[in-house]
This record gives C-alpha cells, structure tokens and sequence, in this order.
C-alpha cells in the first residue's frame, strides 16, 4: 500500500484524500453529470468504484431501492473475481468471512438399492493450480458493501443514490447529449420526476433492464422448460457433506446442488423441480418452499433435512439470453459514431445460477467498461476506445451462455442418461479454467496486440488475463507476488522482465529504460506536466538474479521515480525472480528480456523484446496522448 509520499498519514491509509470532484461533492445528485449508472448490482457497483478513482469525473450511480442491498441472490465468487477484489483492496478481508471450496463431492444413486443416495467421487475445486486464490462462496450484499467502501474512500467520495427509478433516456447532441428521466420511489418528492444530463450512462439495471429497451437492444434466446427452487436455509441433517459443495442425483428423481454459506451453519440448496409444461404459464413459480424442503427430502434419502430458518428462497426456469449488443450504436452506425449508452451484466446476458457465473462475469463487464471511461473522460484516451467494450464483452458472454447451457443440461439428466458413471464429475474438472474465469482471451484490436512475439512469454498468453507468480522486492527483501501489486486505479502496467545484465550495466534493460525516461515517442511523455511521471504508467522492472545480487542505487531512474510534493524517489517497482520459483521459468519468459504490457483491467495488452521500442511506441500511439474534449467523433 503506498502512502506518506504527501506527508505523514495518521489514519486509516486506505481513505485517500479527497480530489477533484469529491472535494465539493454535492449530497444531491445533481442536474449534469460525466457518467451515470443506473443500478448498484456487481456490474455497476464495479463500474462505479473504478471510476471512483478519476477524480476529475463526475460519477453519479443511481438505485431504485431506498437503500443498501440486505441479501443478494448472487453467491459464488471464483478466483477471477478475487483477484479484482485484490486489485481494489479487500480480497483478504473477503476471503476471511468467506465460505472457502476445496472440494466438489457427487453424490448418485446406491447401485445396491437406488433409492438411496451414496458419495460417488470427490474432486479437487482447483487441481492444476489455475489461481493463487481460493474459490469463495459470500453474499452478493457483501461484495457491493466492500465496493460501496471503496467508492466511499476514493478522491471522489461516490455514494450511491438510492430511491431513484430509471424511466427513459434520449441521445441527443452537445456537450451531455444523453437525458436521463428518473423518478423518485421514496421519501417526501416519492412520484416526481426529475431528468438528469450526462455524457454516458451504464445501464447495470438487471435482466428487467429498461436501459437496454430504451436503446432498443434486443434479448434474444429460450428457455430449458426446467425449473429449479433455491433456497437458504439453517436446517439440522445427518448428510455428512452438508458442508461441502455437492451435486447430488437422485433415483427417486431430481438432482440438488448444494453450496454451504459463509458463517458455518448456513446453506443453499438448487432442487430440481422437473421439466416445465408448455401449458405451465408459470405455476411452477407459485411452488411452495415446504415443497422446496419436502423435495429435497426425497432427494437426499436416507439422509434428513430439518430446516430450522429460511433466509431466502425463489423459483426460476433455466433461461439463456442474449443481446445484439452491449451499447447503443446500432450496426448501421458503426464507424460514424462512438457509444453514448452502455449495457452490463443482466441486462445484456442471462443463463443459470448453478454455474457461478452470473456476478462474476458481470463484474468484469464493469471493470472493463470503467477503465475505459475514465480514460477517455480524463482525455487520456480517444472516444474510439469505447467501442472496444460491446466487442470484448459480448463474445464473452455467448462463451458463458453455451458453457452455462451444457453444465445445467447435465445438472437435470437423470442418472440412466449419464453416457458414463463419471460424465458429471468428468465435465467439472476438464471445464474448471472456465468458470473459474481464466478462459477469456480477448481478440486482437486497438487495445490487443497481435501475438507476434508470444514466444517470448508463453506464460502471458496476448489477451488473457496477466497471472500472478511469486518475486522479491529489492528495497525491503518482501517476497510477494507480482500481479498483486497492481491496483484497480487505471494506470496501464509495462513489466520489463530484464535480460541477465547486473543492475545499470549496458544492457538492452538500461537502453530501453532510457528510452522509457526521455523518448518523445516514449508513452511517459503522455503523462501532462504537473503529474507524477508514474500517474498514468506503472513500469516494472524484474531481475534475473536474486534480491541479493541487484544494486538498487544502480537500477535505471524510471524504474525508481520521484513522486509527490517532496519528489520521493519510489523503491518498491524493483524485483528479483525468488529462487525458490522463479518467474522467468514459470511464466516461459525468454532470457534476453521481454517486456510485458497490462492493461488497467489486469489482461495482457502485448509482449515485446526489450529492443522493440518502436512497437511499443506504436501500440500506444493510438491510446494516450490524443487529449479529447468529451465530445462526440461527429459532432
């Protein structure tokens, strides 16, 4: 955590001081914003809590509740999301209060007497090691209370605006080209109406979303006619994996997908309800939770269920949709115009819940749209890079969407339509790199090299995320883990894995950070004058030997910059690989030295060798340095 470079802190260094907007932030939302999203779930509250860190961006999220969200539907965070968390500073305090999956038991049929239930097989949650993080279980309220903090503690104090219900919206032209009709839904003024201006809005409001309607995205997809009844319960049982992830198949028909909660005692049980009648009209949905509970008895024999308290239960049918798009600029209109109207999450995708997907995904959705807001609201990016977010994220979704439909189909199979006794379990650990969120790989564009030199990194795979692996920082001999360093504060991150010189020596290390440092085409130069030289890029440099062997006095001076008001010069972006595992052997890093670039949204922009200064140039070129007016491409 870095502070003290503006003078000694004596409170909670996790408060930064307030800047730009938040220093005279008005308690009532106001007539004209930069940004406003409609709706506090996962994919707007992350949206929110990134843009919180551009302080000079007017950020204004809106939510028809009166207030903060008491219990969310959402449960399962896989280790994608924990590493965002770790980016926006609470993994480990969600990690300490999470429910903690090691393992998934499948529980089928007792071959000697179908009737009962017996464990079949357990498997590990995380065999091949795809994280350093665990995959959690906590409530979805929780997660947005933690991201609610951080907008709180960022320069610009965003709070959300609760007891505002999103209307309409028309795009129209000038400065705030978008006029939002909102309605107050409690409190004294609960009725009126009242319109707010902004120059973008994200629409994070569900899979009801009125956002999307007004721009005339369509949904598109079908139903399985299955139905599942959930619940959360406290209940006493003699199922000896009550605490543990299950899927359990039934002969006496149906399956249960069990989930312990966080808190020792709580649990969430999917029961399959069976398939759905065409002629249902939706009476499956009026299913009582006694006959949740009574179900999943029979499914669970001989073991018993005695539920004491239920938290919260509903009923749903497994339904996968998808929207034409993620933003307003219909096909017709692409190449004359940049997005004024973003949608995220459920209001653009939608699928099961047994998968674990549905927050997860939709916390990437708003990491990835935020980043890129406030990159080109603080004129560090031109408005073409927003077209970059429905590419990047549809294919995405459609990727989840025909994941979610083969997982929950083999979920609703009876156990004599298995092709083989294993099939369920088979498909789990074959898949695991999927739900777990590490299969996005995102395609070549203006913010995606081409893999040119991915021989260079193979551990970095172009377009996936960066993954972690342990190092040393020099100046205080920590060791640590590298992607761990990099918080969600919007910076792109240029990692320059040295070649085998000593620290300082001539070398294409020490040419290239010269380069870096006084270059004109160098993408530092971009950072305006009056900004630490590291405000809008965070260069790295890691060491072939150990911490022991690299002089820090003779590291390059870019890869130590003076930051702050006193012009501190800043130690702590100086690694050595550790011996006990060396990142250049984990990651496939070449020898010679390559240079790896992160986006702000932690994936892997390009890998490059030390010498390609020129493609490093390049890259950026059509990034930073083009200082933009807010205004549209045609106005």
């Amino acid at each position: 955590m870095h502070f003290h470079h503006h003078g000694y802190v004596s409170g909670d260094p996790r408060v930064q001081p307030a800047a730009g907007v938040g220093l005279d932030r008005p308690a009532e939302l106001p007539d004209v914003v930069d940004v406003l999203i409609v709706g506090t779930g996962p994919a707007g509250m992350v949206a929110a809590a990134q843009l919180s860190q551009f302080p000079d961006v007017t950020t204004r999220i809106v939510e028809r509740r009166p207030g903060r969200l008491a219990i969310g539907q959402a449960d399962g965070i896989q280790a994608r999301s924990v590493e965002t968390f770790q980016a926006f500073g609470f993994a480990e305090r969600i990690i300490a209060e999470a429910y903690r999956i090691t393992e998934m038991a499948f529980w089928k049929p007792d071959p000697k007497n179908p009737s009962r239930i017996v464990r079949a097989a357990r498997t590990l949650d995380d065999p091949a090691g795809i994280s350093e993080f665990p995959h959690l279980i906590v409530n979805q309220a929780r997660v947005l209370d933690y991201f609610a903090e951080v907008m709180a503690n960022a320069p610009t104090r965003m709070t959300p605006d609760y007891g505002y219900e999103f209307k309409a919206l028309e795009v129209g032209e000038g400065e705030y080209p978008v006029t939002v009709t909102l309605e107050h839904t409690s409190g004294p003024d609960a009725g009126q109406e009242r319109t707010v201006r902004a120059k973008y809005v994200v629409g994070a409001d569900g899979a009801r979303s009125k956002v999307r309607d007004s721009i005339g995205c369509t949904m598109a997809g079908d139903k399985a006619n299955h139905a599942w009844g959930v619940m959360d319960v406290l209940a006493n049982t003699d199922f000896p994996d009550i605490r543990t992830k299950c899927a359990i198949t039934s002969g006496a028909g149906g399956s249960i997908l069990l989930i312990p909660r966080e808190g020792g005692h709580l649990f969430r049980m999917y029961v399959d309800l069976g398939v759905v009648p065409e002629t249902d009209a939706g009476a499956v949905r009026s299913t009582s939770i006694e006959q949740i509970i009574a179900k999943a008895n029979a499914i669970v024999h001989p073991y018993t269920l005695d539920v004491r308290n239920v938290a919260w239960h509903s009923v749903y049918e497994v339904g996968h949709r998808l929207t034409d798009r993620f933003d307003d600029v219909r096909p017709e209109q692409r190449g004359t115009r940049t997005p004024r109207v973003f949608i995220t999450g459920d209001a653009c995708h939608t699928h099961s819940a047994k998968a674990g997907q549905g927050m997860n995904v939709s916390m990437q959705d708003g990491f990835n749209i935020g980043w890129k807001l406030g990159h080109v609201l603080e004129g560090r990016s031109p408005e073409s890079l927003l077209a970059t977010y429905s590419a990047e994220r549809q294919v995405v979704a459609k990727n989840l969407i025909d994941f979610d439909k083969e997982w929950s189909t083999l979920m609703a199979k009876k156990p004599e339509e298995f092709d083989s006794p294993s099939q369920l379990e088979d498909f789990y650990v074959s898949t695991a790199e999927f739900p777990a969120g590490f299969m996005t790989q995102y395609a070549p564009s203006m913010l995606i090299g081409e893999a040119t030199h991915q021989e260079l990194a193979t551990g970095f795979p172009i377009g996936k995320r960066f993954k972690s692996a342990p190092v040393v920082r020099v100046c205080d001999t920590n060791p640590l883990h590298l992607g761990h360093q990099a918080t969600a504060d919007g910076r792109w991150r240029i990692y320059v894995f040295a070649d085998g010189a000593a620290a300082g020596a001539p070398s294409p290390t020490t040419e290239l950070a010269d380069w870096l440092a006084t270059a004109p085409d160098s993408p530092l130069a971009a950072t305006p004058e009056g900004l630490d030289r590291d405000a809008w890029f965070d260069v790295k440099v890691i060491y072939q030997q150990d911490h022991t062997s690299v002089d820090i006095s003779a590291v390059p001076a870019v890869f130590k910059p003076q930051v702050g008001p006193f012009q501190l010069n800043y130690l702590e972006k100086v690694y050595a690989a550790d011996p006990r595992a060396d990142i250049f052997e984990q990651r496939g890093l070449d020898r010679g030295g390559v240079i790896v670039v992160v986006r702000p949204d932690q994936y892997v922009a390009t890998v490059l060798p030390l010498t390609a200064t020129a493609e490093l140039a390049a890259f950026f070129a059509g990034l930073v340095g083009e200082r933009v007016t807010g205004r549209s491409e045609t106005e």
